[in-house]
């Protein structure tokens, strides 16, 4: 009856574009609705895109390696009734060309063929159909990585595909590994063994006896344009304040282990933390907004961001959504699966979108305060430091006692075109008055 267009997907505020890596299916076959027909990538998560319609594929406007922006169409689908368009046939590999005047093209020497095999540009798949992302590719081009060599690095993608994660860690041992040159591949029996290559440079190029330059990967780059982008559209102003937590951690210490038995999770500070600012939030929804133009734009939704770094030393964002509609177990489920799955590059493009307020957990590398840059669109980020003993003057009905207690610092910054001195601060004074009022004698 129609033919409707499938789209490149949304896959995070900061991403405008992704990479096809693998087309599911192809033009004739049909496709149920939600049924997936490609595989995409972008620095920060692989995915699978879904159908929206029941139907047959017409045709695939971008082939394998393609990079497409977000929203453009991808693919025509007929649905049911529509005749599908007949499917031309697939261009066959160029031959050699032939010379005008019919004599065959001269062929390579020996000498030729050995040196492509050794230092020739990357293929997106060796002679076993092992696929190479293009970011791949480039990573192996960048420091001088054959396909020989490539073939020899376990990828733990699909079907043994070799990601990012891999590149990485390989890069990172291969100064501490015997090199491993084209010339101890096999080569073609047509084709003489060549020389031995000069050992590959080490990731970082040296331009000095006491500096040396490292070149951003794709995904450092990204977070790099997005920080420099929120400076420059937000007037940050950074409030701080400390609250006492001690009732917090000893109720933590004193559950934690009942609290993994009963319900198979490991409770950590982070859920509780996630709870008292979901409060807040609700207390003061003016700081759960957004900016477009001159028009602030108030969420109903309170979807929470909580920044993971990544084994690569790169930072990812995850989303709990509607956190203020799940209990403490629910945020606890929540968190560790998010976190797991952000380690193991398995988030899926919805779960890094969507957010309207994020907490940055910086106490988890020790240290006690910090000034993090606002995730934009949104308005405001809180930053939770270390939590340290320390002592504290405590109120009483005898007076005044000085006391070792459990004592967290708590930082917020926030966009001051929308929100003051008295929202920004009346907010972290609120989230700091959960956490001092958390109750040490609920059970789990």
């Amino acid at each position: 009856m129609a033919q409707v267009e499938l789209v490149m997907p949304k896959m995070g505020e900061s991403i405008t574009e992704a990479t096809i890596l693998e087309w599911l299916k192809k033009p004739g076959d049909t496709v149920e609705m939600d049924e997936n027909v490609l595989l995409i990538a972008t620095d920060k998560v692989d995915s699978e895109v879904p159908s929206a319609v029941a139907g047959t594929i017409v045709e695939i406007l971008y082939e394998v390696d393609a990079v497409v922006e977000v929203g453009k169409p991808i693919a025509i689908i007929a649905t049911e009734g529509e005749a599908a368009a007949p499917v031309a046939a697939a261009p066959a590999a160029s031959a050699p060309a032939a010379a005008s005047n019919g004599t065959p093209a001269p062929q390579p020497t020996h000498e030729v063929l050995a040196a492509a095999i050794t230092s020739g540009p990357v293929s997106k798949s060796d002679g076993n159909g092992r696929f190479y992302s293009p970011l791949v590719r480039t990573m192996a081009e960048t420091e001088n990585i054959g396909m020989a060599e490539l073939a020899a690095i376990s990828g733990s993608g699909k079907d043994g595909r070799v990601t990012k994660k891999d590149m990485l860690a390989y890069i990172a041992n291969r100064g501490n590994a015997p090199q491993t040159t084209a010339a101890s591949a096999p080569a073609p029996q047509a084709v003489s063994a060549p020389k031995p290559a000069s050992p590959a440079p080490a990731p970082r190029i040296n331009s000095g006896g006491d500096t040396e330059i490292v070149e951003m990967d794709r995904m450092r780059r990204l977070i790099a344009d997005h920080m420099v982008m929120s400076k420059h559209t937000s007037p940050h102003v950074t409030s701080f304040i400390e609250a006492d937590v001690t009732n917090m951690v000893n109720w933590r210490n004193k559950v934690k282990g009942e609290f993994q038995k009963k319900h198979g999770q490991k409770i950590t500070f982070t859920p509780i933390i996630l709870e008292a600012v979901t409060k807040a939030i609700l207390d003061f929804p003016m700081i759960n907004v957004s900016v477009e133009g001159t028009n602030i734009i108030v969420h109903k939704n309170i979807n929470v961001g909580m920044a993971a770094a990544l084994p690569s030393g790169n930072l990812i964002v995850p989303v709990i959504k509607n956190a203020d509609e799940k209990n403490l177990l629910g945020l606890t489920k929540s968190v560790n699966d998010l976190a797991t799955r952000a380690r193991a590059n398995k988030l899926k493009p919805a779960e890094i979108q969507g957010g309207t307020f994020t907490v940055t957990n910086v106490g988890t590398f020790g240290n006690v305060m910090g000034t993090p840059i606002i995730n934009q669109p949104q308005v405001a980020i809180m930053a939770a430091g270390a939590i340290r003993k320390k002592p504290a003057v405590i109120e009483t009905e005898y007076g005044d006692v000085i006391a070792i207690r459990q004592m967290m610092f708590l930082s917020l910054s926030y966009d001051h075109r929308v929100v003051d001195g008295f929202l920004g601060g009346s907010f972290l004074r609120r989230v700091g008055d959960y956490l001092e009022a958390f109750d040490d004698k609920q059970t789990i």
